[in-house]
């Protein structure tokens, strides 16, 4: 469950820290946005270390799969756009590729 939380914590940092700098840079909203998106998208490398698993490389390569989950739900609901089928099927193929990363049995 943590596991799912920090991934969860990490993807709305990274996602809403990356969206604040494009109302500053893309829709000239005032550079406090830009400040704290920075400031956000800062504490979402802070997040990614608390995970248990002990390669960075195996981490990140994960989360790209839940990355894009929540790319697709937050254009959803924030933009307003809703993914298609084939944005529903290649989210279900990387989330079955990030179990195969983080819980496929290794020596």
């Amino acid at each position: 469950m943590m596991t799912f939380l920090l991934f969860l914590l990490a993807g709305l940092a990274e996602i809403g820290g990356g969206y604040l700098i494009w109302l500053w840079l893309r829709e000239g909203k005032p550079s406090i946005y830009g400040l704290l998106g920075g400031v956000i998208l800062a504490l979402y490398g802070v997040i990614a270390t608390l995970q248990a698993f002990p390669t960075f490389g195996r981490v990140y390569a994960a989360y790209g799969g839940v990355f894009i989950l929540l790319s697709l739900l937050w254009s959803w609901g924030v933009d307003r756009k809703m993914p298609d089928t084939y944005d529903w099927i290649g989210t279900i193929i990387c989330l079955v590729g990030v179990g195969v990363i983080l819980f496929a049995p290794r020596a």
